[in-house]
């Protein structure tokens, strides 16, 4: 009796307690001993080629093709709040992960994928809008170069491309690469000052793996990698679909190795700003996430490539919607298909 009373006060105490060494657990973030375990395990059996996608209607074509066999016995590993599918294609070990929608979700998801697994390559894939007006929905592109152009410095009303942006003189900012001018874009009708002035597209900062720690460099135009943007060559000829039901495309998809593409945070629906990119950078595929995936490959010396394929004419097309609400389950797929080619060309 003595002891169903001890116990009966106690409780409440001893679940706080638990309680508290539950939240001190979350709060400090550690990797638990079980997650350490699988994660071994998982690499034991490496190393793997990393297959990065946005979302889960891209990444729903690969898992349900027949190229892919999961591992039967580990199929997948979450972690942070991402799902590490584990598995082959084309017979060759892959680890795939969905990143989410923007330039911060794929770089985290990159990192986290480099930092707990065996990887020895970076493939994305995905869908884009398109700059390029001499390429069409349904082709799917490969760029030998992908910048970030979301990082600015914005110059205040009144200065001149010639005056010096503050702190440039300390190195954290750079005229080199170019601007925006806000008054191009005017309505010519208005005889109105643009108080936004013009924007200058920034490097970003980088830390290379294997250089000195916080010794920061600057980077614009990530390359792939050489090899496998000569192995993007053999993909020329691919058949690739070009319906979706009875809606069918003026000529039939083809894959296209191309200079450079982009990425920002930012959904690109504007044609002004699609002709901008175009005429400035020579850019074809606009995406969120391609160029976070190539910066955090880029600073942890991984080879990686990136395929898109483009779903729309970024502010084209019809004024009443956007191309991607027909086309977009095409591209997926032509994305995939040349996926599963370039592994097998592997």
């Amino acid at each position: 009796m003595m002891v169903m009373m001890m116990t009966s006060r106690f409780r409440p105490l001893l679940l706080g307690f638990v309680v508290v060494l539950v939240v001190a657990n979350r709060a400090y973030g550690e990797v638990s001993q079980y997650s350490i375990r699988e994660i071994d395990r998982v690499n034991k059996e490496g190393p793997y080629l990393g297959i990065v996608v946005p979302n889960a209607f891209e990444m729903n074509p690969l898992l349900q093709s027949p190229s892919f066999e999961p591992n039967l016995q580990l199929p997948y590993l979450d972690f942070s709040g991402r799902r590490f599918r584990i598995g082959k294609v084309e017979n060759v070990k892959v680890i795939i992960v969905m990143t989410g929608l923007s330039m911060i979700n794929a770089g985290v998801t990159t990192q986290l994928l480099l930092s707990l697994f065996k990887v020895n390559g970076v493939l994305h894939y995905g869908i884009a809008g398109n700059a390029n007006p001499s390429l069409q929905i349904g082709d799917v592109t490969i760029p030998q170069y992908w910048a970030h152009t979301g990082l600015w410095s914005w110059q205040r009303f009144g200065e001149e491309p010639n005056d010096q942006l503050p702190l440039e003189s300390n190195g954290d900012y750079t005229r080199e690469i170019g601007f925006l001018e806000f008054s191009h874009f005017n309505n010519r009708s208005k005889s109105v000052e643009n108080l936004l002035n013009r924007v200058w597209y920034q490097p970003e900062e980088i830390f290379p793996v294997n250089g000195i720690p916080e010794a920061r460099e600057h980077a614009f135009w990530v390359p792939v990698d050489n090899h496998y943007f000569e192995v993007a060559k053999k993909l020329q000829g691919l058949k690739l679909g070009g319906c979706v039901n009875s809606t069918c495309l003026p000529r039939t998809p083809m894959v296209v190795r191309v200079e450079r593409g982009i990425s920002a945070s930012v959904f690109v629906d504007n044609s002004a700003y699609r002709e901008f990119l175009n005429s400035k950078f020579n850019a074809t595929p606009i995406d969120m996430e391609s160029a976070a995936i190539a910066l955090i490959c880029h600073q942890q010396e991984i080879p990686f490539i990136t395929i898109r394929a483009l779903s729309d004419l970024a502010g084209g097309g019809s004024a009443v919607s956007n191309e991607a609400d027909i086309f977009s389950s095409l591209a997926a797929q032509n994305a995939v298909d040349a996926l599963l080619r370039f592994i097998a060309l592997l």
